[in-house]
C-alpha cells in the first residue's frame, strides 16, 4: 500500500478548513485511507518523519508572511519556525511538495526572497500563463498555453526564489507557480478551489480586508461562472505522480 499523503491546513475556521480538505481529497483524487489530515493553526507542526509520508500538500490560510513580526499571533510565528524546520528536511531530500496559496509564500520565504503584498491579487478567477519549462513540467504537460485558476491573496512572491524555475505567471502576480529541484511545487493560486468553496471562503472572510465587505455579494455572482479544470487537474497530477512513488 502507498504511503499517505499529508495535507497540513492552516485555516482556524472549520468551516473553510473542512471545504479546503473535502475539496483536496475530491479534486486529487485521494481516498480517505490514502491521507493523513494536521490543522497545523492549532498547535504548529509536531515532528513529521518524510519516510512515513508519500508527499504533502499544504493549503491557505488568512496568515500573511509579510504581516510586521510584532502584529504576529504566537501560533503564526510557530507556524512559520515549524514549517522552516520542515523545509529543512524537504529542501534536503528534494521530497514531494505542494505549496498552495501560503504554502507558496512560506516556501519563497524560507529560500530568502521577500514576500509583500506589491502582487496581491483580488478574490477571483485570473488566466495565468505557461512558461516554457511549465509547458515541459509532468504537472503541467499537454495545458493550454494560459488557463483560468482561482485566487485570492493579499501577498506574493516578490520574484522567483533562487534555485527555482518558474512555470506559471501573469501580470498582477508574476510568481504564481514555481518548481524548486525536481519535486518542490508551490502555486500562488488555488488548485483545489471551485465556486462552490470559493463561496464559502467569501462568506467567511469579508472582514479579513481581502475585498471590500460591500463587495462580496458581486464577487460571488462571478465566481459562479467560473471553471478551472486545468488547476484543479494539477493537484490531480500531483497525487498521481507521487502516489505511485510512494509505496
Amino acid at each position: 500500500m502507498s504511503k499517505p499523503f499529508l495535507i497540513i491546513q492552516l485555516r482556524p475556521e472549520d468551516e473553510t478548513a473542512d471545504n479546503e480538505f473535502e475539496s483536496i481529497k475530491f479534486y486529487g483524487g485521494l481516498r480517505d485511507n490514502e491521507v493523513t489530515r494536521l490543522r497545523a493553526e492549532k498547535n504548529g507542526l509536531p515532528d513529521i518523519d518524510l519516510d512515513e509520508i508519500g508527499a504533502i500538500i499544504v493549503g491557505g490560510s488568512p496568515f500573511n508572511v509579510s504581516t510586521p513580526k510584532p502584529e504576529k499571533s504566537e501560533i503564526q510565528h510557530t507556524i512559520e519556525v515549524d514549517f522552516n524546520k520542515l523545509f529543512d528536511d524537504i529542501v534536503e531530500r528534494d521530497f514531494p511538495f505542494l505549496g498552495c496559496c501560503s504554502g507558496s509564500g512560506l516556501l519563497g520565504s524560507y529560500c530568502g526572497i521577500n514576500i509583500s503584498t506589491k502582487y496581491g491579487e483580488p478574490v477571483g478567477g485570473v488566466d495565468v500563463a505557461l512558461t516554457d519549462a511549465g509547458k515541459q513540467d509532468p504537472l503541467l504537460t499537454g495545458f493550454p498555453d494560459s488557463f483560468r485558476v482561482l485566487c485570492g491573496h493579499k501577498e506574493a512572491c516578490d520574484s522567483v526564489p533562487p534555485g527555482s524555475v518558474l512555470l506559471a505567471t501573469n501580470s498582477t502576480s508574476p510568481v504564481q507557480m514555481f518548481r524548486l529541484k525536481r519535486n518542490i511545487y508551490a502555486t500562488q493560486f488555488h488548485p483545489e478551489g471551485d465556486a462552490k468553496g470559493f463561496i464559502v471562503r467569501i462568506h467567511i472572510y469579508k472582514d479579513y480586508g481581502y475585498f471590500p465587505p460591500e463587495s462580496a455579494q458581486d464577487l460571488i455572482e462571478a465566481l459562479e461562472n467560473e471553471q478551472t479544470p486545468e488547476a484543479q487537474l494539477i493537484l490531480k497530477r500531483f497525487v498521481d505522480i507521487y502516489r505511485d512513488n510512494s509505496s
